[in-house]
């Protein structure tokens, strides 16, 4: 199966994904196989509402998955620079969405990010780039939290890491269980962070999660 072209930096908010791109080939790729899926379903694939569907969700899948092409040199983009200030840096309510390599179901949420620099600190917009980054690619919540908090601690070489996701599985809301109101909480604590039990509550106490102090 041929591997999809895509360049993340296409994907925008105002671009009408069915017009301004080229399609590609039907043969082997995401459009054929989801025509397929909708034939097996016992669906019409050529009734107006489906018609041009297979390659919408070719093109959701590009979108959804543009992480794995990302250069994370080039996103950084030689935004880390000297800072005489060693207090904790915090960024909070990061919206996100990811899809679920268990189902290919969305889970959707927010990040919230901490670091204490050693001499360094990062553009402001760079870390909900991070965040984006590693979620638009098939992924465990466990291991996004985790990417983010080692992408942060080899970039900067801070004094310390602190990210918590929460989000919610429509895998876990919309089927199997159906618990609509569940909401999955993970969190990756280093170098001071998980050291230092003042420092983890003040990241906790920020980004309102004071029941996760001990």
């Amino acid at each position: 199966m041929p591997k999809m072209q895509t360049d993340p930096s296409e994907f925008d908010i105002f671009r009408d994904d069915l017009s301004d791109r080229a399609n590609q080939g039907c043969e082997g790729d995401v459009e054929c196989s989801v025509r397929s899926i909708l034939e097996a379903i016992g669906e019409d694939v050529k009734r107006e509402g489906l018609v041009r569907t297979p390659l919408r969700v070719a093109k959701m899948y590009e979108e959804m998955t543009a992480g794995y092409h990302v250069d994370p040199v080039k996103l950084i983009n030689e935004a880390v620079f000297t800072v005489d200030y060693d207090q904790m840096v915090v960024i909070r309510d990061i919206d996100f969405a990811s899809l679920c390599e268990h189902h290919l179901l969305p889970f959707l949420g927010k990040a919230h990010v901490a670091y204490i620099p050693d001499g360094k600190v990062i553009g402001l917009s760079k870390i909900p780039r991070i965040v984006e980054m590693y979620a638009r690619r098939l992924q465990l919540q466990e291991r996004m939290t985790q990417q983010i908090a080692a992408f942060l601690e080899d970039a900067l070489h801070p004094r310390g890491v602190g990210v918590v996701v929460e989000a919610l599985h429509l895998c876990m809301a919309i089927r199997g269980v159906k618990k609509a109101n569940a909401r999955m909480i993970t969190s990756a604590v280093r170098g001071s962070f998980k050291e230092n039990l003042n420092t983890r509550n003040e990241f906790f106490a920020h980004i309102g999660h004071t029941h996760l102090t001990e």
